[in-house]
């Protein structure tokens, strides 16, 4: 794919739509997935464009990018080092000291009620300047 400069709002959507079909097998179908939990979790989420061709989802802030590899999507949180996951969907990128991601490979399980959890999270995060809600006492 050719390198694209930063889009956002209708176009990136389409670009995003493009991707999707352009895959055309099990990423395509997991990366439309993701798409559609996203956009529940967050109904007005932001769809980008960025970085030769990278779709990226944002609320406040970049929430996740989603990245189309050969044998995996990955789904990279911005912020997710600060982000509880109970459901240890984080599988990838543990170690740095701000982001997580969830890699996604074909035939897996992937848990939609948990991932919505973690995307309304990252959203909260965004929206209280970057630092962990507070739990009400």
């Amino acid at each position: 794919m050719k390198s694209q400069p930063k889009t956002d709002g209708e176009s990136a959507s389409k670009l995003i739509s493009d991707r999707i079909a352009e895959l055309g097998d099990w990423r395509g179908e997991a990366l439309a997935r993701v798409r559609a939990l996203i956009k529940e979790a967050v109904p007005d989420v932001v769809e980008e464009w960025k970085w030769r061709g990278t779709p990226v989802w944002s609320h406040g802030g970049g929430l996740c990018t989603g990245e189309a590899y050969k044998s995996a999507v990955k789904l990279t949180f911005f912020k997710g080092a600060s982000l509880e996951d109970p459901s240890k969907l984080f599988n990838s990128s543990l170690e740095g000291n701000v982001r997580r991601a969830i890699d996604i490979h074909e035939g897996e399980a992937f848990d939609a009620k948990a991932f919505k959890a973690l995307i309304r999270a990252a959203a909260a995060l965004n929206t209280a300047g970057g630092k962990k809600p507070r739990k009400p006492a």
